[in-house]
């Protein structure tokens, strides 16, 4: 590199967004993330011994996944690749892996590959770089946003470890931004600013754990706001920026599921103020509502059931009513759904019942119906035996003791009522009529 080509980058690096200009340089800058390259740590000590292994960095936009992998680039002697998997295919892959068989063969040199969004790579693009980690052709660096459990093929994911980055805490923020006001050679450190309230704090509330966002929306306040190299930061101009608070939900992946559990979850745990948080963090962040409003009519069959048969119905009408207004009015008979069953007895022997009724009967050999309880609508049914000795409860007061099951199976047992809500009443029932006496 020239004289001049140093100079263009230097004028690149000035002109470039912020949260480039004060992208970490080594590992004693990463904020946030001490659980991975804090000192001691196993993945540190691999990048500052250069005895690299191939590994996963999983987690939300913003954490320093991109930031570690270009530090590793500038430590490691090893040649280092950089691709984007949403602009690069199987060619671009194989090229990669030539090269760095020819590398190692010849020279003795590693190819650390850090692929980008490894998670846009389908399951047969994956399979391409298997034999290449494998044999240590390649020491893969994957980065994703996605569960890699469900994202990776599980071979390869068996040769990887997952080094898990977490979203930012408001502190972690705080300081990212506070080096960033200060720094006077990437930051902006040169400029007369003053800070009023708690604004950097609103800042990090805002940007959800994302350094970058936080960065950009500084950025932004300093581009627009900056007059005669002094710049005032207050509260109103910060909202002004941000507008609404960011929502960190992506329909189809981790958000997703997480949050959904964590609703059900919640509710399960009978505490009504954890699932309404959870079902404002899905309907704030776009989440379909007829999804959730689907789940929790499961739920109510699932984990409910019959300690409150009316849970059910609730969540129903719940359906109906988005259904019918939808939102933001449907909200309100969605949060009402929610408290009922989050507050409701609960009780999942519907679910456990009907469970080992499916598999009694995909084990068993043979499914006869006994013959006084089979059909005996046609005339001449008596002459199969069909309907004969069948007694019909309403003969007897409402009861009578008889199998309705198959005799391999007359003892077998799949509901069991619990002592909750309204299955006491059940339970009490059932008992009754085990005596045979047909009271209840």
């Amino acid at each position: 590199m020239d004289l001049f080509d140093i100079n263009i980058k230097n004028k690149t690096n000035e002109n470039a967004p912020l949260a480039f200009r004060m992208r970490p340089k080594n590992l004693d800058e990463v904020v946030g993330q001490q659980h991975i390259v804090g000192k001691g740590s196993p993945l540190r000590q691999a990048i500052e011994k250069d005895q690299l292994h191939s590994f996963i960095l999983y987690g939300p936009p913003g954490s320093g996944k991109t930031t570690i992998a270009q530090i590793i680039s500038q430590v490691t002697k090893s040649h280092f690749d950089y691709i984007k998997a949403v602009t690069s295919g199987v060619s671009e892959i194989r090229t990669i892996s030539k090269d760095a068989l020819d590398r190692l063969k010849y020279h003795n040199q590693k190819t650390v590959l850090f692929l980008d969004e490894i998670h846009r790579f389908n399951k047969s693009q994956q399979d391409v770089l298997l034999p290449f980690v494998e044999d240590g052709t390649l020491i893969l660096i994957g980065a994703t946003t996605e569960n890699p459990l469900y994202e990776l093929n599980n071979a390869l994911l068996s040769r990887m470890k997952i080094y898990i980055t977490e979203a930012l805490k408001a502190e972690d923020i705080s300081k990212v931004l506070t080096n960033a006001i200060n720094d006077e050679s990437r930051g902006l450190g040169k400029l007369d600013i003053t800070i009023e309230d708690n604004s950097l704090d609103l800042i990090s509330k805002v940007s959800k754990g994302d350094a970058r966002t936080a960065l950009n929306i500084l950025d932004t306040i300093s581009n627009s706001y900056t007059n005669d190299n002094t710049l005032f930061i207050n509260k109103e101009l910060v909202e002004k920026i941000v507008g609404q608070p960011l929502i960190k939900y992506d329909k189809k992946g981790d958000y997703h599921y997480d949050s959904i559990s964590a609703f059900i979850k919640s509710i399960r745990g009978s505490d009504p103020d954890a699932a309404l948080y959870w079902l404002a963090v899905m309907l704030q962040g776009g989440e379909d509502p007829e999804f959730i409003a689907r789940r929790i009519i499961v739920h109510a069959a699932e984990d409910i059931g019959l300690a409150d048969p009316n849970a059910l119905v609730v969540a129903t009408s719940a359906f109906h009513a988005l259904q019918v207004v939808g939102l933001p009015e449907a909200r309100i008979p969605l949060a009402q759904a929610t408290i009922y069953l989050a507050t409701a007895p609960k009780s999942n022997t519907s679910k456990t019942g009907i469970d080992n009724a499916l598999t009694t009967v995909k084990n068993i050999s043979n499914i006869n119906v006994p013959k006084h309880i089979a059909d005996n609508s046609h005339s001449k049914s008596h002459l199969l035996n069909k309907g004969i000795g069948y007694k019909y409860p309403h003969d007897f007061e409402g009861y009578v003791k008889q199998s309705y099951l198959p005799e391999e199976l007359k003892d077998y047992k799949f509901y069991n009522p619990t002592s909750n809500g309204y299955e006491e009443i059940i339970k009490k029932f059932l008992e009754e009529r085990v005596k045979g006496d047909g009271s209840f």
